[in-house]
């Protein structure tokens, strides 16, 4: 008897005649950008319990755990995505004021 494959399964299949062989090297280079990706630190802080109540309110509201939200602030800080909402406001208003 043959298992009963879902929806991702056959797509695995279905797409098993475009595998193509890579280097070492190739093969090298993504496991270490894999394993970069994955690891996960741990990390305490001191924080005010009163950011921290913050925090969990926020990630209530988003529907998210609160470590969660805290882990996704600081990854969006350090790659420049976070923005500060007043700054572009104020931004946009000067721009409209311009014209």
């Amino acid at each position: 008897m043959r298992a009963k494959l879902d929806k991702f399964e056959n797509e695995i299949e279905k797409s098993a005649d475009e595998y193509r062989p890579i280097s070492k090297r190739e093969r090298l280079n993504l496991e270490s950008t894999l394993n970069r990706i994955r690891k996960n630190k741990n990390v305490n802080i001191r924080i005010s319990e009163a950011v921290l109540e913050g925090l969990k309110r926020r990630s209530q509201e988003e529907g998210i755990p609160y470590q969660t939200l805290i882990s996704s602030v600081l990854y969006k800080y350090v790659t420049n995505r976070l923005v500060d909402e007043k700054a572009i406001r104020k931004t946009l208003q000067m721009l409209s004021l311009d014209k």
